[in-house]
């Protein structure tokens, strides 16, 4: 391979690529505020201003080709005195905004104005002032007076997006961003530009001022907002999220994510809508009872019936941990009556992330074996109304929702057992209900739509994680770090993982599910489902790992009418 030698390391590069490209391979840093590796090169910020031998003016690493033989250094007197005055240059009209800015202790203006400034300016005139807080879209507030004109949110719109909707506009120190007349910036993506805004140009409307990104804790997760499951940084201050984030996948969603993905997947968990409590029917009202009561009245409730007449209905919201639990603990009562509901949206997709699936686990529901198991969902419905299905056991997904049917069938059981986060249609007609723990509060694994194995780690804590930390050696801590002292605050619910119910239940029926921990739920997957074998949380990481299956989803669309 061709080599490049940059501030004396020797760095093999490809063919094509730029000597900022070049640099990073080696995780040499050069300073940048236009350049983005998934964006077009637009070279207008002139701060990756290098010096290279045999070349009589300094150049920008951002647009020259990285070449055999080259001699870089970026941290010459020559190329530090440039990056010095183009820094001075870049601020001279910037406004003092740092102490109320979303953007502080994220912000590379801040970061390189500390590393690569002179620390004080010439500049004696008025700052121009620039329209602030400016509406660009229903999510995006825009102030051009912190805009540095490095183009990122024009060509991503233009280039990823794949919407045309933002330009500069007005020239010299005027110069400002706006819509083109008649739109607005409202394309699914918009967010993505906050991320990418250098500085805090472009912030968004739903996290605006709630928090300074110091006082959060961040875990990585996964989107469950479809089943392309675009990997993310889930943020969070007194127990509460606060913003979700794209985290780089380069396998699943590069750097992005869409809109829906961002605001909405979230804000279950902390509605008020939340269950925190398990609840038992008497005298035709669900009443408020404890744990142990509320699973000793369903372990003495579910003796009542045969194993062919009881109905589980699995979930394409929850883990692969708590569907294959549910499968273990329903065959060991000696139920084969299984289904679960798939939430397919057509014509909702486009050819960048958002899929027509609108469910994180489809997959994998369907590898730990719920498709395969038992009668579909229709054959079901079906048993109710014949009456020969008694009881149906209902995991994390509002099936009465469904459609106007499976509402009617539901009204003629005799038990209806549901495993769900927040009300809905589903928990008012059960007669016990328990209040499971959200994706943002467990371990666990999902499959995305291409057989994608990821994992969801707890970003928020629940009353069941505080008992369990009574119990941890102090020395077991560490390897959670500050994240669990964040916790400690603010209000957590009364929830715990499907898996962990099934495991309680199966102990009063004389079971043998023994589970303590997600990981030991899915060491259970791994030696029984053989698209599994092989894998554990350590093997799966912070990417995932592809598995031996086919690219799609091959289960039957049901439209939710």
């Amino acid at each position: 391979m061709p080599t490049i030698n940059i501030d004396g390391k020797q760095i093999d590069f490809k063919q094509g690529q730029t000597v900022i490209e070049a640099g990073r391979s080696a995780k040499i840093d050069i300073p940048h505020f236009c350049w983005h590796p998934k964006l077009s090169i637009s070279g207008n910020c002139r701060v990756c201003l290098v010096e290279i031998e045999k070349m009589p003016k300094l150049a920008i690493a951002c647009s020259t080709l990285a070449a055999d033989g080259m001699v870089v250094h970026t941290n010459s007197q020559k190329a530090l005195d440039a990056r010095n005055a183009v820094m001075e240059f870049i601020l001279i009209n910037h406004p003092l905004d740092c102490p109320i800015c979303d953007e502080a202790g994220e912000c590379k203006l801040q970061e390189y104005a500390y590393a690569h400034g002179k620390g004080e300016s010439r500049f004696e005139e008025i700052k121009v002032r620039k329209d602030k807080r400016v509406q660009l879209g229903p999510h995006i507030k825009f102030d051009g007076e912190r805009c540095i004109l490095c183009s990122r949110c024009i060509r991503f719109s233009d280039e990823i997006a794949k919407e045309n909707q933002l330009t500069f506009v007005k020239r010299g120190d005027s110069v400002t961003i706006q819509t083109f007349p008649g739109e607005s910036f409202d394309n699914p993506y918009t967010l993505n530009t906050t991320d990418i805004c250098p500085v805090g140009a472009l912030t968004n409307q739903d996290f605006r001022f709630k928090s300074r990104v110091w006082e959060m804790s961040q875990t990585k997760s996964i989107c469950i907002g479809c089943s392309r499951g675009c990997n993310t940084e889930v943020w969070v201050r007194n127990n509460e999220i606060l913003r979700l984030t794209p985290r780089y996948n380069p396998d699943v969603n590069s750097y992005w994510m869409c809109d829906h993905g961002r605001l909405d997947t979230f804000q279950h968990v902390n509605s008020i809508k939340r269950i925190d409590e398990t609840y038992v029917r008497r005298a035709g009202q669900l009443q408020s009872v404890s744990w142990d009561e509320a699973l000793k009245v369903t372990a003495e409730s579910l003796k009542d019936y045969k194993g062919n007449e009881i109905a589980f209905i699995g979930s394409a919201y929850t883990s692969c941990e708590d569907n294959f639990a549910m499968l273990r603990f329903a065959k060991s009562i000696g139920v084969t009556n299984f289904a679960f509901l798939t939430h397919v949206v057509l014509g909702d997709k486009d050819d960048i992330l958002i899929n027509e699936d609108k469910t994180p686990n489809t997959l994998g529901a369907e590898l730990v074996g719920v498709k395969n198991a038992g009668l579909s969902l229709a054959a079901i419905q079906k048993g109710i109304m014949e009456g020969k299905i008694k009881a149906l056991y209902v995991i994390e997904d509002d099936i009465a929702s469904f459609n106007t049917d499976i509402e009617q069938a539901i009204n003629k059981l005799e038990l209806l057992i549901v495993h769900a986060t927040n009300l809905n249609k589903t928990t008012k007609l059960a007669d016990i209900v328990f209040p499971v723990s959200t994706y943002a509060e467990k371990n666990g694994t999902y499959v995305n739509f291409l057989g994608r194995l990821q994992r969801i780690r707890p970003a928020v804590a629940t009353e069941e994680m505080d008992r369990a930390l009574d119990g941890m050696e102090m020395s077991r801590w560490d390897k959670f770090g500050t994240k669990f002292d964040r916790w400690m605050q603010g209000h957590k619910y009364n929830s715990r993982a499907s898996w962990k119910i099934f495991s309680s239940l199966s102990a009063l029926l004389g079971g043998k599910l023994k589970y303590n921990m997600a990981e030991e739920v899915f060491t259970d997957i791994a030696n029984s489902v053989e698209a599994f074998h092989g894998l554990d949380y350590d093997e799966i990481g912070d990417l995932g790992v592809q598995l031996k299956v086919k690219n799609q989803v091959t289960t039957k669309v049901e439209l939710n009418a």
